[in-house]
């Protein structure tokens, strides 16, 4: 009979143990998702620079690991390098995968912002993942700064 209670006693020890550890498990399968990407910067009339004084030039954006809902902006620094009024948009290309562009919002405050020749504006490049994205691992695409001659 105590053979029996020893036996009982550890099949339930053993189930509960197996239970909190089941939930715990499960717990961590599902708690992130990770979305890592690289996007690469073109400027066409301006120059696009990490800092302030325009001496480092911003070539590319790793924008690093992304989970569903998640917002990363990264600041820069856009000089007209010519001698005439700019006004200033932004294009992106090349999505890989072209799904990723129905999953991640890009976008950037100086769109129609006009710039002297010589001036510098502050820019925010910003990426959105959507909540329900699915299916991406990974992604990348080109981002095209672009200043027009102002009329």
């Amino acid at each position: 009979m105590a053979m029996e209670r020893i036996t009982v006693g550890i099949v339930f020890a053993v189930a509960a143990v197996g239970l909190v550890v089941g939930v715990l498990v499960s717990a961590l399968l599902v708690a992130n998702r990770t979305v890592s990407n690289n996007g690469t910067v073109k400027a066409v009339g301006v120059g696009v620079y990490w800092n302030s004084a325009c001496t480092n030039e911003t070539t590319s954006i790793n924008w690093g690991n992304l989970e569903p809902s998640m917002t990363r902006s990264y600041p820069v620094y856009v000089k007209n390098n010519g001698t005439i009024p700019a006004t200033l948009s932004i294009a992106t290309s090349n999505w890989n995968p072209t799904s990723a562009s129905s999953h991640l919002a890009f976008s950037w405050n100086c769109t129609g912002y006009n710039l002297g020749s010589g001036g510098v504006a502050t820019g925010v490049l910003t990426l959105t993942v959507s909540p329900n994205i699915s299916g991406i691992t990974s992604f990348s695409f080109d981002i095209t700064i672009i200043g027009t001659e102002t009329p």
